[in-house]
């Protein structure tokens, strides 16, 4: 068993609404351990990126949390916002769905690696780029030095992913929240942002929250795997077993859903 890390214990979102308020997330438990690979998988609407906003506090005005979420022993629900700041980008960091909205275009990427750099650790500016290019190094950019100066349009959809967990991991956290990361790329290049992410893992020993609809991304990469349904966690175990012997019919009617290279087409 790993050392626990990240345990989140039953987390429960309340947004309000006109009808009044609504949980949207419900009693929700699970546990990362380090160098662990938890996959959040379900349906959109189902709760998984809404899971991940909570655990880091950022979610929309008038919206309550409930339950327990610890940070190796440290409790997160109910600091204060300059607290949750120190935090989020410094222990926990998150790579978002969609690399070129979340990248300010008037801004280089280095300039954006470094400013949270400095955010949390300080240092000169000369410092900071120097952590920029080498973290560009890391996530295998070609000609970092150069390209540090670069505009996000200038870079694929890949490599902006891969800047993105670049300025993610600049801080060394100890957990990584990746909101379907590889949702808007080709299957080549998210082969080889798995690749990544799992390298960097093993190379770190960064726990990893990986959130997805895809199973076979999940089946691929996680080791525990939290299934959500409107907002309910439905199965939670072991990635063998819920793959081999899912108990929850949500479960079974997803794994039933994923197309098979042995299924008869008819025409």
């Amino acid at each position: 068993m790993t050392d626990e890390l990240f345990v989140v214990e039953d987390l429960t979102v309340t947004l309000p609404t006109s009808r009044g308020p609504v949980d949207v997330v419900k009693d929700v438990s699970f546990t990362v351990g380090r160098d662990d690979t938890l996959g959040i998988v379900g349906e959109s609407g189902s709760g998984k990126s809404m899971t991940a906003l909570a655990v880091l506090g950022l979610l929309p005005p008038g919206a309550r949390t409930s339950g327990s979420v610890r940070l190796d022993g440290r409790e997160l629900l109910g600091q204060s916002e300059g607290e949750l700041r120190s935090v989020r980008g410094n222990a926990i960091s998150m790579v978002f769905q969609d690399p070129l909205s979340s990248l300010n275009p008037y801004y280089t990427v280095g300039l954006q690696i470094e400013e949270g750099y400095r955010a949390h650790r300080g240092g000169s500016k000369r410092a900071a780029r120097q952590v920029a290019i080498e973290a560009m190094e890391r996530v295998r950019i070609p000609d970092a030095a150069r390209r540090v100066d670069d505009y996000p349009h200038q870079f694929s959809g890949g490599q902006r992913q891969r800047i993105m967990i670049a300025m993610a991991l600049c801080c060394s956290p100890s957990l990584l929240i990746a909101d379907e990361p590889t949702t808007a790329l080709d299957v080549t290049v998210q082969a080889q942002i798995l690749e990544l992410l799992a390298e960097l893992q093993t190379q770190t020993g960064t726990g990893l929250i990986f959130i997805t609809h895809d199973l076979a991304v999940i089946s691929s990469i996680a080791r525990r795997v939290l299934v959500m349904c409107a907002g309910d966690p439905v199965e939670y175990g072991t990635a063998e077993q819920v793959f081999s012997d899912p108990r929850h019919e949500y479960t079974r009617t997803l794994l039933d859903a994923v197309p098979r290279i042995d299924d008869e087409v008819m025409l």
